[in-house]
């Protein structure tokens, strides 16, 4: 018995057991119990995470995936969730205790997964997991490249992230179109931000969505005083900026606001 891929799905399952083991290596096991493997498909990264200490959960959109895995970890069965990730409550999973998340993530949805970790940071101190090499990057990349993006500053203004290793196209079935790449992100000891996060996450996305504009120009709409946009951080364009000065600029802003 084995699970076909599904395109729709995005799958494609990782045949290389050294990579799978390296994956589950990343994790360094600290500051929880649980870890929760999104998309195992037919488990080769699974094995691997059910030799570790703490206890793995699986979460699986895929129906055939899912017996797949009911039949070859019985010892897995009651910690199998068929729910999709991007709408589950996980606090339905794990209450209040903290959890890692790790995966061989579907490219059509792995943005999104890294959004989804960065709303419940409170409980998700460790995340390791492929994407497509691009992606992989862009969350890991430092400013000053053309790389450096809203995903960059946003994931690196509460984790320490690492790009790990490259993985190339042929030791998945089917093999995708690109490189993929393995990345970790382990939460930083102080992950709350001294500014109102809403409007930080605002500043950096309207900052990018006009990225080759300077910040002069790209944030107009928040209608600032004439004093604060003479300040030299608004003559640069986003990617020249470092999340911690995205962090003094949203508290600049902020002040400027409220007066």
């Amino acid at each position: 018995m084995s699970v076909k891929a599904k395109k729709h799905l995005g799958q494609h399952f990782l045949k290389d057991e050294t990579i799978a083991r390296d994956i589950a290596n990343s994790l360094t096991e600290e500051g929880y119990e649980d870890v929760l493997e999104i998309g195992p498909g037919m488990g080769v990264l699974t094995k691997y995470l059910l030799d570790k200490k703490y206890t793995t959960h699986v979460i699986e959109i895929d129906t055939e995936s899912v017996e797949y895995l009911k039949v070859h970890y019985m010892n897995l069965a009651s910690r199998i969730y068929e729910k999709d990730f991007l709408r589950v409550d996980v606090k339905s999973l794990f209450g209040e205790k903290p959890f890692a998340v790790i995966g061989n993530f579907p490219y059509n949805i792995s943005t999104q997964i890294v959004f989804k970790v960065l709303e419940n940071r409170d409980q998700i101190p460790e995340f390791s997991g492929m994407f497509q090499k691009e992606v992989a990057e862009r969350i890991a990349e430092k400013e000053g490249s053309k790389k450096y993006g809203i995903l960059s500053v946003l994931a690196q203004a509460f984790y320490d992230a690492k790009y790990l290793f490259t993985v190339d196209e042929n030791v998945f079935n089917p093999p995708p179109k690109v490189k993929s790449g393995v990345i970790h992100l382990k939460r930083k000891e102080n992950y709350t931000l001294p500014v109102d996060e809403k409007l930080f996450f605002r500043v950096v996305k309207a900052g990018f969505n006009q990225r080759r504009k300077t910040l002069r120009n790209s944030l107009k709409s928040f209608n600032l005083s004439d004093s604060l946009r003479e300040d030299s951080i608004f003559a640069k364009r986003p990617e020249q900026v470092s999340v911690q000065d995205f962090i003094e600029l949203t508290r600049k802003i902020e002040e400027d606001l409220s007066k």
